[in-house]
């Protein structure tokens, strides 16, 4: 690679780049930075002076680098991306997006009982732990009363236990009958736990049988299948509830799939509204039901999805290389015949030259010249590169 010209340090990078797009063909406009702008009427004289004093002097220039402040990067829209790990070939997939397996919830009765009233109607909003309808059930009621029944015998027990106690401290009784009364005091006790157990478990109803059927998720009442003064068998559908912000893509991929690709692998997804990224969440080898497919799952790193049942596409990185690097492709530039990226400095960047690979999803593999540690630029690298153009045209002159 030839050796990169030497820039000035008075770099020609404005404070704001701006994109002006009109009639289909583009318009970039670059300010120069305040101390390179013409100089105020009245003071043209010693403007032209200063320049021609600048144009003819080397000012330290430094090979390869390009002095940049934060807010100068900012204000021209230059990503500053880290270098990720792997690398590898492009895989295309096809899958929907589909609900997450919490996404949906079917609320049944977990006691038989007669529909006193329905709080929720389709299309409804709840949340986690609303009550979407009141049963009146004959067998709640009994679980409650046995449950204040076995509440009742163990406090029975527990104060027969401590009078015990009490007389065998005197010598009135045995030792052994203080001891027979703290078992059945421990008996009571875990007796009286099962029965509250056993009435929570069918929605903690009242004295007189009443019980509310909660959501066990936010979301939106999506169909209810009961009324007012219907009957609800044990186990009888009340309603059902799904959460539309809950969805994620499923992915149906070949078998062999399945030792390639990872959790956390990245992937490129086209869908109906445009390109977005997203990452691998799972991989389940054989999960598809009739074909034996591979099933991957994953979400968005960012925005929101399309609406469950749309068809997406979606290219991966597969076989993935053991200690490699990727960079955005359009990290990436070609500055005298070579191939560079721009690394982030505390003065702004320096030039980096890099062996390229593979290309797949976006990303282009990175086989000599980085680290893995550097922070590079991502979108907009371009505009250093036509910066770079630009020093040394003018460090021609």
């Amino acid at each position: 690679m030839k050796s990169t010209p030497k820039i000035n340090k008075t770099w020609l990078m404005a404070g704001v780049a701006a994109v002006v797009v009109l009639g289909g063909a583009g318009l970039y406009a670059m300010i120069r930075s305040p101390s390179e702008a013409p100089a105020v009427q009245g003071e043209a004289g010693h403007s032209e002076a200063e320049g021609e004093h600048a144009e003819g002097e080397e000012v330290g220039g430094e090979e390869g680098v390009i002095f940049l402040t934060a807010a100068q990067i900012t204000a021209a829209n230059i990503a500053i991306v880290p270098v990720t790990g792997g690398g590898g070939g492009e895989t295309r997939l096809s899958g929907r997006v589909e609900p997450m397996i919490d996404a949906r919830a079917v609320v049944a009765a977990s006691v038989g009982g007669r529909v006193e009233r329905m709080l929720v109607a389709p299309g409804q909003s709840v949340r986690a732990g609303q009550p979407l309808a009141i049963l009146v059930s004959g067998d709640a009621a009994s679980l409650r009363a046995d449950a204040d029944a076995a509440e009742a015998n163990a406090i029975a027990a527990e104060q027969a236990h401590s009078r015990e106690e009490s007389l065998a401290d005197q010598g009135v009784v045995a030792r052994r009958d203080a001891e027979v009364a703290h078992a059945q005091a421990l008996s009571a006790q875990a007796a009286a736990r099962a029965a509250r157990a056993r009435a929570s478990a069918a929605g903690s109803p009242n004295a007189s049988g009443r019980l509310s059927v909660t959501s066990p998720i936010s979301g939106v009442v999506t169909s209810v299948q009961v009324g007012p003064g219907g009957f609800a068998a044990q186990g009888g559908v009340i309603a059902e509830v799904t959460n539309p912000a809950r969805v994620e893509i499923v992915f149906n991929a070949p078998p062999a799939l399945a030792a390639q690709v990872r959790a956390g692998s990245a992937v490129s997804v086209q869908g109906p509204a445009g390109e977005f990224d997203a990452v691998v969440t799972g991989v389940a080898a054989g999960a598809g039901a009739e074909s034996g497919a591979t099933v991957i799952r994953a979400r968005p790193t960012g925005g929101v999805l399309p609406p469950a049942g749309s068809a997406v596409s979606g290219s991966i990185v597969t076989g993935e290389a053991i200690g490699g690097f990727t960079v955005p492709s359009e990290a990436v530039q070609t500055v005298e015949g070579a191939n560079v990226v721009f690394v982030r400095t505390a003065e702004g960047f320096r030039v980096a030259p890099v062996l390229v690979g593979r290309q797949a999803g976006g990303r282009t593999e990175i086989l000599s010249g980085l680290t893995g540690a550097e922070r590079i630029a991502g979108a907009n690298a371009f505009l250093l590169k036509a910066e770079l153009a630009k020093g040394e045209a003018e460090h021609g002159h």
